[in-house]
């Protein structure tokens, strides 16, 4: 089989995680896009993908070679367009990954940007709290909140968002408002478990750090906050997380002079990959999006008043 239907092959396997999928997404028979996987992989000498009965997964020499080849493929496809005139117009797929809450407040309306402008573009945005592999689960861009720590990506910073210490009124008005980080030893702590999960929490431009005990732990940021809405105790979210509530009066900002610390949004995709068109569009939408609606740092909130707090500090 040609060398490049070889390739378009593995690409769609690596990235539907099925050889059947492939199959269908490529208008070719299961046995044909199985022969061309193992053409390949006879060519090269190397295993590119571990099967087993119930899923396809890449092998580390896979990785490397799947994102050369979408390289390869987005060259000639690129080169294609060019010449018939068409390359300032996004098509295709572009698969997106994000966190949860902020891909569904933030994401959400950049894709819908996107697909509005360019009607010949599919996107997948997959929604999850943990840092997904790009190559592994073929993701062409994802979005982070937090510090980056793979230096295997390209990173473009969007804006950042601050950490912030919450309760509700009902709560503050039964046990007093904290003045400090170490008074939190005396209060009811709701905790989150994320990926930086940590029960020491860091304050201010000196970064001292306040160890904390939970009283309740959830596995899920909207827990955590319905949580402190519903009065159990003070929670520490993002500030684009409790903006809302924050603004209708259900919760209230904690120790803001402490909480100094701000965490970068950015946009990441292979180091090694030329922006397509797609990736391109999504990028371009990303910093229209923020620059017109940037996150709100907590200490710019117009924070309502809370009646009779002061008595209680």
């Amino acid at each position: 089989m040609d060398r490049l239907e070889t390739m378009r092959a593995f690409v769609a396997v690596a990235s539907l995680g099925s050889f059947a999928e492939a199959a269908r997404q490529l208008r070719l028979s299961p046995s044909v896009v199985t022969r061309s996987v193992a053409d390949l992989e006879d060519r090269l000498g190397l295993v590119l993908l571990n099967r087993t009965t119930r899923s396809v997964r890449l092998t580390e020499r896979g990785e490397i070679f799947l994102d050369s080849c979408r390289q390869v493929l987005e060259d000639i496809e690129g080169a294609e367009r060019r010449v018939r005139g068409e390359d300032a117009e996004p098509r295709g797929s572009l698969k997106v990954a994000a966190p949860i809450l902020f891909g569904r407040l933030h994401v959400l309306p950049i894709i819908t940007r996107i697909l509005t402008k360019h009607p010949s573009l599919t996107v997948h945005l997959s929604l999850s709290d943990r840092n997904v592999h790009l190559a592994e689960e073929a993701v062409d861009v994802a979005v982070r909140v937090g510090d980056l720590a793979d230096s295997s990506m390209k990173a473009i910073r969007l804006g950042s968002v601050s950490r912030v210490l919450v309760a509700s009124p009902e709560y503050l008005e039964r046990r007093g408002m904290p003045k400090a980080p170490n008074d939190l030893s005396a209060h009811d702590i709701i905790a989150f478990e994320s990926l930086d999960a940590t029960n020491e929490w860091r304050f201010g431009t000196t970064g001292k750090l306040v160890r904390v005990e939970p009283r309740l732990t959830v596995n899920s940021g909207d827990a955590a906050i319905a949580a402190a809405e519903a009065g159990l105790g003070i929670s520490r979210t993002l500030s684009y997380q409790v903006m809302s509530s924050v603004l209708a009066g259900r919760l209230v900002p904690l120790l803001v002079s402490f909480t100094a610390e701000k965490l970068p949004v950015s946009v990441i995709h292979p180091a090694r990959r030329i922006a397509s068109t797609n990736l391109g569009a999504f990028i371009k939408s990303a910093r229209e999006y923020f620059k017109d609606d940037p996150l709100v740092p907590i200490e710019d909130w117009e924070i309502p008043a809370c009646s009779d707090l002061a008595t209680h500090q």
